[in-house]
């Protein structure tokens, strides 16, 4: 008996022990999922119900509503239980998001990272914008993924997840942008995604490709993409270049595409040439927030400045960019409301870009009054400029310190404190309140 006991105290240490240096399982992010809604129809029956009934043929009885924006909106403070865990905490900040673009160059290189981290830390700067997939179409860091086409696309040449940590230390809100139809690596890796001339080329205005907005497989691209940002501990996704190539509507007759479910589109207005664009676009932005929300992340969008003055004219529709119906359909909207490229004598000032404080306030005006149409509670957080642009209509005027400085208290001005500062190769100006108190005009 006393054998026995000494065996069975033996065999417990011994699994005791097996039990103790076992290499431990490392703990994934868990989320709680939440019941799928989905339409009752596809898009494609929607979008063919919508054509027959602009066109007085749809039965009304049919019981189809077209709806403009989101069927579902998500509620402000839900339990982090129910979202995607990265393992990365930052909170969206309380004095609202201003932040700074940052290419994959100065995040790569330590020294620039670095500086530009410390800028952050000493001012009231509190977020960073960091490519995740670039102008070209680059994935810049590596993904776990069984997608041959984001494969193909990833560098994999920074750490994000350790670059995140260190963000998250600081309490830097990160933002993931994603350059969306802009797009030469998808265009070379998969030509059936992209425009192509009669002679069966891929399009490639000013030697840059734009994959097609019109197809949900180009969409289904980069929201896959978005998506691992935001597993990685990304907290917003921005949608930069989400429109048509702006040479588009001058060279559409010599390209051959497919429309995809837009294919038998029918305008509300048949003098309205491109609806079909805005819809795409929109649609899109509307996908995509539905496809992300179960990350818990914001979803953001980059569009022209001059869409929100400009309304629903041709050049507007050209691009696809409907400033109201993309605002409808987004957490936050950024124009891009840089004075230097405004042309002479808009907003009534004869060379734009050396009346920063101007040009942002009466912009402005305009971006308010479409908002005020708006019924998503969207936030505001324009693109300011931080560089100085030669090509600028007008004298040669260089931006520092005060010209930033007034774009800033344009804003404030207006009671909007959130903006991200644009400055290609990560060179800010010193000096400049971020959080001004008193909206005053800086000197002009």
């Amino acid at each position: 008996m006393k054998k026995q006991a000494i065996s069975l105290s033996l065999v417990t240490l011994l699994l005791s022990a097996c039990t103790f240096f076992q290499k431990p399982t490392e703990e994934k992010p868990t989320f709680t999922s939440m019941p799928k809604v989905e339409s009752k129809y596809d898009q494609e029956t929607l979008n063919e119900f919508d054509s027959r009934r602009k066109k007085g043929k749809a039965n009304r009885y049919e019981g189809l509503t077209i709806l403009k924006g989101n069927l579902l909106n998500r509620p402000d403070n839900l339990p982090k239980s129910l979202f995607f865990d990265s393992g990365i905490n930052v909170e969206y900040p309380k004095e609202g998001v201003k932040g700074i673009y940052l290419n994959s160059d100065s995040v790569a290189d330590t020294n620039t990272f670095n500086s530009l981290l410390k800028k952050v830390d000493d001012t009231a700067l509190n977020a960073m914008v960091l490519d995740f997939k670039d102008d070209y179409g680059n994935i810049i860091p590596a993904l776990n993924t069984t997608n041959d086409l984001i494969k193909k696309a990833s560098l994999g040449w920074i750490d994000y997840p350790s670059i995140l940590k260190t963000l998250a230390e600081h309490k830097i809100y990160p933002i993931a942008r994603i350059v969306t139809f802009k797009d030469t690596v998808l265009a070379k890796n998969k030509p059936d995604y992209a425009f192509k001339t009669k002679d069966g080329e891929v399009w490639s205005p000013n030697g840059e490709s734009f994959v097609n907005p019109f197809l949900k497989e180009v969409w289904d691209y980069n929201i896959d993409i978005a998506i691992e940002a935001a597993k990685m501990g990304f907290k917003e996704i921005q949608f930069d270049y989400i429109r048509f190539s702006d040479a588009f509507v001058q060279s559409e007759s010599e390209l051959t595409y497919k429309k995809g479910t837009f294919e038998n589109y029918v305008s509300e207005n048949p003098d309205d040439a491109g609806e079909e664009r805005v819809a795409a676009i929109t649609q899109f932005l509307t996908y995509a927030r539905e496809r992300l929300a179960p990350y818990g992340v914001n979803v953001s969008a980059d569009i022209f400045g001059y869409t929100a003055v400009a309304n629903n004219s041709p050049d507007v529709r050209g691009i696809g960019q409907h400033f109201a119906s993309m605002a409808e359909n987004v957490d936050v909207i950024s124009s891009m409301i840089y004075p230097s490229h405004w042309g002479a004598s808009f907003f009534g000032i004869e060379y734009p870009n050396t009346h920063p404080y101007e040009v942002v306030d009466e912009y402005m005006h305009s971006e308010k009054q479409v908002l005020s149409n708006v019924s998503n509670k969207v936030t505001s957080r324009p693109w300011l400029q931080d560089f100085t642009d030669s090509a600028a209509a007008g004298p040669y005027y260089e931006y520092n310190t005060e010209q930033v400085q007034a774009q800033i208290n344009a804003l404030a001005s207006h009671g909007i404190h959130e903006f991200l500062l644009w400055n290609a190769a990560g060179e800010y100006s010193e000096g400049v309140d971020y959080a001004p108190e008193k909206a005053a005009p800086a000197q002009q």
